[in-house]
């Protein structure tokens, strides 16, 4: 049997050692830390770099965790909490609404969909999993924004990105809809992301009713809305339905 490849084990002690780090470290540091050549540190972080495992930071020069190893996150979905959770309730709720169904969790300022249910038909679909959403643009990211001042905060900074002409651009205009998505407990997206596709959100809540991720469905603005533009109330209620499900299998006492 072959034995253990020693650069793979460098790779994998210098990524340790940068999960532990509470900053960056310089390549020195880092080849001190392992017992290293200077030089064998600096290829192997280069090599890490290339791959986006790491990312160095331009002004010192150190480095730190690449955003390439949070999308290793695949095989740890299995094992998440909120999806292994949530996917008997998506899946229920892709068969009453007929339509798609995703789970998103806050990730960088962003919604990273954890779980989608294809619509039950026979239709050409991509899975999503894995994928980033813009927060401001979604009716998942609002129900995470509406919830989480911290994710408020990092709209801060002019204009945000329109990807159509419904897209909420102004962070004003972004909270104006939050404070409704409070009110309500759910939140909605006609056409603000993808044109002629609508979307309805609710919160999945954990222990103390702190709100951990967003269930929703997406489709067509035909199927999902009113001619008012307004989500159906059938759909609604089994999104609501569904999300307040899910909590309570998470444990939150209020939802």
């Amino acid at each position: 049997m072959p034995g253990p490849i020693q650069s793979i084990e460098r790779a994998a002690a210098i990524l340790r050692l940068l999960a532990r780090g509470s900053g960056r470290l310089g390549v020195g540091e880092i080849a001190e830390s392992l017992e290293l050549a200077k030089g064998t540190a600096h290829g192997i972080l280069r090599t890490l770099q290339g791959v986006g495992f790491v990312e160095q930071d331009k002004d010192s020069g150190k480095y730190q965790l690449g955003a390439a190893l949070l999308h290793l996150g695949t095989s740890y979905l299995d094992v998440n909490e909120l999806r292994s959770r949530a996917i008997n309730w998506a899946d229920a709720l892709a068969a009453r609404s007929g339509e798609a169904v995703r789970i998103g969790a806050p990730l960088e300022g962003r919604v990273l969909v954890v779980h989608h249910v294809f619509r039950p038909d026979d239709s050409l679909q991509t899975l999503d999993v894995g994928t980033l959403l813009p927060l401001h643009a979604t009716a998942l990211g609002k129900v995470l924004l509406a919830f989480d001042a911290a994710l408020v905060a990092s709209l801060r900074g002019g204009e945000l990105e329109a990807y159509t002409r419904r897209t909420l651009a102004s962070p004003t205009a972004v909270k104006r809809a939050l404070a409704k998505v409070r009110e309500a407990g759910w939140a909605g997206e006609l056409g603000e992301m993808t044109p002629g596709e609508a979307g309805i959100a609710a919160p999945i809540r954990g222990h103390g009713g702190i709100v951990v991720g967003a269930l929703g469905i997406s489709g067509a603005v035909e199927r999902l809305c009113d001619p008012d533009g307004s989500p159906k109330a059938t759909l609604l209620g089994y999104v609501r339905d569904a999300a307040r499900a899910v909590s309570r299998d998470l444990g939150a006492s209020r939802w």
